[in-house]
């Protein structure tokens, strides 16, 4: 346990506190957020509010979004107050230290918190996303590389609460995958992991060189919004090819001796989904179709800011194929970002899941720029 800090050193932290509460406070709007607040409970207590159950599920789901926002917004700025009483009462009372640390320690993890709201300001940043790991260039090592990556996001995703979902896994010819696809789902998934888009670069002894010689394999993520049926994404039945096969493999939780699993091709755009997830060739096609729109309306998105940088005169890579991230085993460890600059030495705690600094840092990087853009 780290010994609590001085407490000369409270009143610069809590100055600093208030500097960022003042800013929080411009982007939450505390008293509109509470009109909305109140305005959707109105709503959700009108009779037959439940009949249009799509409608009151989105009601619904931002209700408890805008509720949680508000209260712990009230809790915080409470604590802070409270704070500032017992920073004046540890002057005399030296005993009070260690409390006082504590309280700061809370009250900054918790600001922290909201404060990462401010970074997700897509339209569909709140909502769930739909993540495809692809294998690269370096043959079988990429396609463990691919299948490491797959582990590590997804452990990263329960970490955050999310629920986990594999759709989809095409298993590699010796060891790992070809492509995987999950879906997570929870609050602000999209946003979040939209900060993991791009090649992700591993450099390490090969496991399957019997020299046991340096390999460099390279592993894609590509991320999606997931987006209602009724989203404007247009999609002709002619473009479409769908082709059926046998569920096998990682992800296919009901192996079916039927061929149930669904591959859909996109012949306009050239994307290819899969889903061999469900029980039926109905379910998965179900399944394939939302993952086609929402892979369409992320290629959309992409286009749409393109096009802006251009229209700009600034040329910016938004496309999937930048290098974002190396992870290197050998001669030593160190996991760096080369968008951020943001590293780790200790890899396997990253592989393990843990990227909230990598992904905090990329979304300041990002609404930084967005900022300067405006």
């Amino acid at each position: 346990m780290s010994a609590a800090p001085n407490t000369e050193t409270s009143p610069q932290r809590l100055a600093a506190i208030g500097g960022q509460l003042d800013e929080l406070r411009r982007f939450l709007a505390p008293e509109d957020l509470a009109r909305r607040v109140a305005e959707l409970e109105g709503r959700m207590g009108v009779q037959g509010f439940w009949d249009d159950q799509a409608v009151a599920a989105k009601v619904s789901a931002e209700h408890a979004r805008a509720s949680r926002r508000l209260d712990g917004w009230h809790e915080l700025t409470r604590d802070v107050e409270d704070l500032e009483t017992l920073i004046e009462l540890a002057e005399e009372d030296p005993s009070l230290e260690e409390e006082v640390a504590e309280q700061l320690a809370s009250i900054e993890r918790r600001l922290a918190a909201l404060e990462e709201e401010r970074l997700f300001s897509g339209p569909y940043d709140a909502g769930d996303a739909l993540v495809t790991v692809n294998a690269g260039a370096g043959g079988t090592d990429a396609q463990d590389w691919a299948e490491m990556v797959l582990r590590m996001l997804i452990r990263w995703a329960e970490r955050r609460g999310f629920e986990v979902e594999l759709l989809e896994a095409s298993p590699g010819e010796e060891a790992g995958i070809k492509s995987a696809t999950f879906r997570a789902g929870g609050e602000n998934a999209y946003g979040l992991f939209g900060a993991e888009k791009g090649v992700h670069r591993l450099v390490r002894l090969s496991p399957f060189d019997s020299a046991n010689r340096r390999q460099t394999s390279f592993a894609g993520v590509e991320v999606a919004p997931v987006v209602d049926e009724v989203e404007e994404i247009e999609i002709d039945d002619d473009d479409l090819q769908i082709d059926t096969y046998r569920a096998s493999g990682a992800g296919g939780q009901h192996v079916n001796k039927t061929d149930s699993a669904v591959r859909i091709t996109h012949r306009p755009s050239g994307i290819v989904v899969q889903c061999q997830n469900e029980r039926s060739q109905s379910a998965n096609k179900d399944t394939a179709m939302r993952m086609l729109r929402a892979k369409l309306l992320e290629r959309r998105e992409r286009e749409r800011a393109e096009e802006i940088a251009r229209e700009k005169g600034e040329a910016q890579s938004v496309n999937f194929g930048s290098q974002i991230r190396s992870y290197v085993l050998h001669p030593y460890t160190m996991v760096k970002d080369h968008r951020t600059s943001f590293e780790m030495g200790d890899a396997q705690r990253v592989l393990d899941g843990d990227l909230d600094g990598f992904v905090r840092a990329e979304l300041l990087r990002q609404a930084a720029a967005a900022g300067s853009a405006d």
